[in-house]
């Protein structure tokens, strides 16, 4: 197959930067592969580039002549926001040349990508036409102004079918289709494909298990942090490794000065990261916002480390209860306080069962040879229908 793979660069390094380049290293290795990259710039251009997110025709042209010159089959776009925008899909329909759109976020949904704004997940602007809820919140960064626009752009595309010509979306968890489905985008059940993210394995290292349970992500409301805090400010007899950065690292660094078995060890390494993970009881994952696919879950399985996990969003379905991990209600530290006494309490064959389980697991979803073939027969189901 002939692929063009098209992304665009926040001002940040972000986890959609690693699935674009994953894929394309990936594909490239069967397949003849073209890409072609977008960045988000400051100042005038920036504001040049915001004001064209709505009919953004210039990238769209772009992108377009270098499908056509390349001869693609099939055009994988990953992030649009801001500097491509959605007019691009327009202009490759026009031109009978198929579309595949991994969606990294809720963005298509609701202009704060994330449906989570003032401490707390909202759905309130999914089945509406036009978010004024979202607006109101100023869920964009704070800003009404940038809210607006967002929400207009994917509001101008609504009306003009827009999101009926791309021909496949590729959403991470059946929770995330359910949601495009339910909303109020009439995209079809046949548009969607779930294909996960992937790792390749790592190297496990050779490292003893510890008594320590882990935390390894963004110090963020978001994240769950105030939710372990209190966990663990409850359970001194057992303790967890808090690995990150963030906005949360004043109220992490006090919790830690209190609580002896609160242990922060800052911003650390890959190296590092992994032995904590090998090395640790379990992974708590306690966000309590709608996750795309955290890939420190799928490190973890890797690993052979179980998981402890929210029930909410995509974590539902990435952890198997009582199989690879235990879900508590996200928000809840006397919930998450029962799920730890609960796992740290299983005999040692109980927790080598929930190990070979979690490894299982990576192999038989989170591999990146079978990610790859997963997305290779989308593109062939793509190319293959009318």
């Amino acid at each position: 197959m002939r692929i063009l793979v098209v992304h665009n660069f926040y001002q940040h390094k972000g986890g959609e930067d690693v699935v674009f380049q994953q894929e394309v290293d990936a594909l490239s290795k069967k397949h003849s592969v073209e890409t072609m990259t977008f960045r988000n710039e400051k100042g005038l251009k920036g504001l040049i580039q915001f004001a064209l997110y709505p009919w953004n025709i210039s990238a769209a042209h772009k992108i377009a002549q270098k499908a056509l010159l390349f001869k693609a089959d099939i055009v994988h776009i990953h992030n649009t926001h801001y500097a491509i925008g959605p007019w691009v899909f327009r202009t490759l329909h026009r031109r009978n040349i198929k579309t595949v759109q991994t969606l990294h976020n809720y963005r298509l949904l609701d202009p704060s990508a994330t449906l989570f704004h003032e401490d707390q997940v909202f759905l309130d602007t999914l089945n509406k036409k036009f978010p004024w809820a979202s607006i109101n919140r100023k869920s964009l960064d704070n800003s009404a102004i940038k809210t607006f626009w967002v929400a207009f752009a994917y509001y101008l595309h609504q009306l003009l079918a827009t999101w009926n010509k791309i021909d496949r979306y590729l959403v991470f968890s059946n929770f995330m289709k359910r949601l495009l489905l339910q909303s109020s985008k009439g995209i079809e059940p046949h548009q969607i494909s779930i294909k996960t993210n992937a790792i390749a394995a790592p190297v496990r290292p050779e490292v003893p298990k510890t008594n320590h349970f882990v935390y390894i992500g963004r110090l963020a409301v978001e994240k769950g942090i105030k939710t372990l805090i209190a966990a663990f400010a409850q359970l001194p007899e057992y303790s967890v490794e808090i690995y990150g950065d963030g906005p949360m690292l004043d109220a992490v660094e006090s919790a830690a000065a209190s609580h002896p078995n609160i242990l922060y060890k800052g911003f650390q390494s890959k190296e590092i990261l992994n032995t904590a993970l090998a090395s640790g009881q379990a992974l708590i994952v306690p966000s309590i916002w709608f996750e795309g696919m955290p890939m420190t879950i799928l490190e973890a399985y890797a690993m052979g480390t179980p998981v402890i996990g929210s029930k909410i969003g995509a974590l539902e379905d990435m952890i198997v209860a009582a199989s690879t991990g235990y879900h508590f209600e996200a928000g809840n530290a006397i919930d998450l306080a029962d799920k730890i006494k609960k796992f740290a309490l299983l005999n040692e064959e109980g927790k080598q069962i929930l190990a070979a389980n979690c490894l299982k697991e990576y192999e038989a979803n989170y591999q990146l040879a079978n990610n790859i073939q997963t997305l290779e027969d989308i593109y062939k189901d793509v190319l293959e229908r009318k």
